[in-house]
């Protein structure tokens, strides 16, 4: 078994798209899962994932790669918190995509900041992943000391509670998110979104791959909406898809 017979299996037991990937990047991150375990061929893996279910959640875990952390580049986040700022001066509501949300910080971070701008907003924010494991983590919405290093002391009293030296969301800002789990590349997408967030994800995608993507992002944006990507994800050919820059991981379709 090859490295394409081996994809064409994954997608058609778990519907996961390797083909989209960087073959050179993914293809690594295979090897290393293999090497994990003592595993030398494809063939022997794909029988190990088929009968050890926890192996089998290791390897989704691993290549969808679940890496993530609250206000991640923070000065990105205080750069989106003042756009929002002026785009609520003319929006009374607000609908949010964070795509891709993994155990769930950006949402949360994205609750947060919405609660500092009007703690009575009315706000709904979607958080995806293709990862069900990573998805039912992140509404638990329960974390490690380690994941919290970018939330401040401030956040820290006003949106969780410290049990047995774990921090549980606020329940308030957990009602503003529906979790829910959705394939970038082969589901269809909601419309009329004023914010989407897909950070840190696209950089894994073949170039085809990424400009449907952003097509797509592009699609389901209301006019004067807006999309936040990555700090290594500038999208320089962003006027391709009806959108101009508003900041420099900051995209508005026009």
């Amino acid at each position: 078994m090859d490295f394409s017979e081996f994809h064409n299996w994954v997608y058609k037991e778990y519907r996961i798209d390797l083909n989209a990937y960087k073959p050179e990047q993914l293809n690594r991150r295979i090897g290393s899962l293999m090497s994990r375990v003592g595993i030398s061929s494809l063939a022997d893996y794909k029988k190990l994932l088929m009968s050890n279910k926890e192996e089998r959640d290791k390897f989704i875990d691993f290549i969808t790669i679940n890496v993530t952390e609250f206000f991640r580049n923070t000065e990105l986040f205080m750069e989106l918190e003042k756009i929002l700022k002026e785009y609520f001066r003319l929006n009374s509501r607000i609908k949010i995509w964070s795509a891709a949300c993994s155990i769930g910080c950006e949402p949360y971070s994205l609750a947060m900041i919405l609660n500092e701008i009007n703690p009575r907003i009315n706000a709904k924010i979607l958080a995806t992943d293709i990862d069900m494991n990573i998805l039912r983590r992140a509404k638990e919405g329960e974390y490690l000391p380690s994941e919290m290093k970018n939330v401040t002391e401030n956040f820290k009293k006003k949106y969780f509670k410290d049990i047995n030296g774990k921090f549980l969301i606020d329940t308030k800002l957990k009602s503003m998110i529906n979790f829910k789990k959705h394939d970038l590349i082969l589901d269809i997408y909601e419309k009329d979104f004023d914010l989407i967030v897909c950070r840190n994800v696209v950089i894994y995608f073949k170039k085809e791959i990424k400009d449907e993507i952003f097509q797509k992002f592009s699609d389901s944006l209301k006019k004067g909406g807006m999309l936040f990507v990555g700090a290594t994800e500038s999208i320089y050919n962003y006027k391709d898809f009806g959108l101009e820059k508003v900041s420099t991981f900051i995209y508005k379709k026009i």
